[in-house]
Parts: C-alpha cells; structure tokens; sequence
C-alpha cells in the first residue's frame, strides 16, 4: 500500500483553500441554477455588493472586523491543542465590559473609552474561556464541551441582565440604556465620505494590530513556543518543565479576550447599547475563518475578508435578485463554511496523490546521471 507523502506548504496553505472554496461556489452555484436564477450573475453581484462601491466595502470591513478577533481567538487556541467553540459566548458576555465603560465615560472622551473598553471587554471574555480551561487543566472536563456549554450559559445570562437588571425602567425592549457622547466609538465615514453610511469603525486598526500581536505572540515569544509545544505533544511539553495545566488556561485566557472585542466593535463602534444576540453567530463563523486561514494571522485576515464579503455580498445579492430568499443566502454562507471549514480535508488526499504521481513522472523523466 503506497503512502502518500505531506503537501508542500504552498499548497496547503493556498491551492488547497483555493480548491475548497471553488468547490462550494460550484455547489451554491448549482444551488441557484435549481431555483431558475444564474449563477454567474448572482457571483457578479456577490462580489460588486462586496467591493464595488465605497458602502458596500465598508460593510465587508466591518464584518471581516469581527471575523479576525475570533478566528483568532479559535487559532490561539488551536496552537496549544485546544479546540475553543466557545467564542460566541466570550463575545457575547464581554459585551458587559464594554457597555459599562461606555455608560460610564459618556461625558469624557473617546480615547479614553477605547482602551478601557479593550481592557473590560478583553477581562470579562478571557474570564469566561478561562472557567472552561480551569476544568480541563484541572478537572480533566473536555473544553470542546464545556465552551459550548459555556455559550448557552452566557446566552441565558445575557437574558436575564438584559431583561432585569440593565433594562432602563419603562423601558420595553430588552436592551441596556443608550450611549450617546464619547462612549459611542468614531466611525470611519466621520473622516472620509468614501464608506458612506457602513458601520466601519477604528475597531478595524484594534484588528489589524491584533493580527500583527498573535503572530509576534505565536511565533516570537517563549509563551508562543510553549503553547506550539503544547500542541504538538504534551507528553513532552510536560518533561521539558512546562506546566501544561496553567498553560491551558492562560491559553484559553488570551482566546477569550481575543473574542471579547466583538463586543467592543459591535456594542460600542455599531449599535450603542447592549442588545440581545449581539454577537450574530460571529463566534462560530470563526471557527472555520481559522481552518480556512490556518491558524496562521495572514491566513485568518485573507479568510475574514472573504466571509466578510459573503456576508455583504449575500445581503446585496437578496435586494438585487429577490427570488433568493434570506434562507437560500444562508445556504450559500453554510456551504461555503462547511467545504473550507468542517470539510477542509475533504481534497486533501487526492491532491496529496496527484502531487505524488506528479513528483515520480518528474523523476521518471529526468535524464540519468552519470555512472547510473
């Protein structure tokens, strides 16, 4: 039985997602050819609706925004071998920190807010992956299941804050009180006309400058070293002196205040108060914005771009073809995620075979040596 040998890193790292990708066009395309409408046309608006005008590249950035900090925090994870589905729910209670600052510091300035925003939402969502880390280095409970547990704990926990106790009196939604001053972040259109009236704010640079920290972090640091170390093989991590166990949580610590400046973005760059569900699923998307992007920072940005233009794209592709539904739009997304995230490897065996068979013809077709 012949084995097959290990793709070259380009291809693992860019013609594999390339070929993921195209395969889930193909399908969606199929998918809008079943209900009378042509795909090409509906890719031409996808990706007009994305980057053809100043608004619609706006709101591919700002969804790309939140795709960064938790596709991040998922790769994170990743390194140390820990697998952390629980980022929706870091977002989502993080959103407590950053509203509280921003209600607090109304009256004072933005460049005051931001960082105090950053550190509370970064504290409260790294305290809520950090339970979940305490029980696996401690406990031995599995942190694949205690972070989606965690999320349903935080979705309960949300309700009732919002529904009892952040709830302005009299008021009838279920939202905390408005920020209205210096708590509410800059937006971009306030400094350029070019976006238009896309929620794109200076949350974008916390995300720029995150990707450009996990990298230094991941592979320039001791901490990094020991949590790759950690991933590859614990048995030894744990001989050359390593505490695993407190490894795993501050592992998990930083994962979770990587999730936790959705809040930041979402409660005080869009929506100025803390509303129900905020997050949007933002958390799980990242999961496969981290397989797709290889854990790696480059990787992650290119893929959050690319679902943040699935996401604005398929909003514009509803408005400009109304015979697809907001449900088909959601199919396309969930195709697209599930061939470049749950099924990444789907291709990975025959292109590690048609790499094989090409590298013997080549061999079989250089001329012979002297002395052969």
């Amino acid at each position: 039985m012949s084995v097959r040998r290990p793709l070259p890193r380009w291809a693992d790292v860019a013609l594999l997602p390339l070929l993921n990708l195209l395969l889930a066009l193909i399908i969606s395309g199929a998918v809008v050819m079943l209900i009378g409408q042509n795909p090409l046309d509906a890719l031409r608006i996808i990706t007009y609706g994305a980057f053809g005008y100043g608004e619609g590249f706006g709101y591919t950035l700002h969804f790309a925004t939140n795709f960064v900090f938790t596709g991040l925090a998922v790769a994170v994870a990743a390194h140390a071998g820990l697998f952390n589905i629980g980022a929706e729910g870091q977002a989502y209670v993080a959103g407590i920190g950053a509203i509280l600052v921003g209600l607090t510091m109304d009256q004072t300035h933005w460049l005051l807010v931001l960082p105090l925003a950053i550190i509370a939402s970064a504290a409260i969502g790294g305290f809520w992956a950090l339970i979940p880390g305490y029980l696996q280095a401690k406990r031995g409970s599995h942190v694949v299941i205690t972070t989606i547990m965690f999320n349903f704990i935080a979705s309960a926990l949300m309700v009732y804050l919002l529904t009892r106790v952040l709830k302005p009196v009299g008021q009838m939604d279920p939202t905390s009180a408005a920020v209205t001053g210096a708590g509410k972040l800059p937006q971009l259109r306030d400094f350029m006309s070019f976006f238009g009236y896309a929620p794109l704010n200076i949350t974008i640079f916390i995300a720029i400058a995150a990707l450009i920290l996990v990298y230094v972090l991941i592979w320039h640091t001791r901490l990094g070293f020991a949590m790759r170390t950690l991933g590859h093989n614990p048995v030894a991590s744990s001989y050359a002196g390593i505490s695993n166990s407190r490894l795993i949580m501050i592992t998990m610590t930083i994962s979770g205040a990587l999730a936790g400046m959705v809040a930041v973005n979402q409660v005080l760059g869009v929506q100025a108060r803390l509303q129900l569900d905020f997050p949007s699923g933002y958390g799980f998307v990242g999961i496969a914005v981290a397989l797709m992007g290889r854990n790696h920072p480059i990787g992650i940005a290119l893929s959050a771009m690319l679902f943040g233009a699935l996401y604005q794209g398929g909003l514009e592709l509803q408005f400009s073809m109304p015979a697809i539904t907001r449900d088909m739009i959601v199919v396309i997304q969930a195709l697209v995620i599930l061939f470049t995230g749950a099924m990444e490897g789907l291709l990975r065996p025959g292109l590690e075979s048609a790499f094989m068979l090409y590298g013997a013809r080549q061999k079989a077709a250089a001329p012979a040596g002297p002395g052969s």
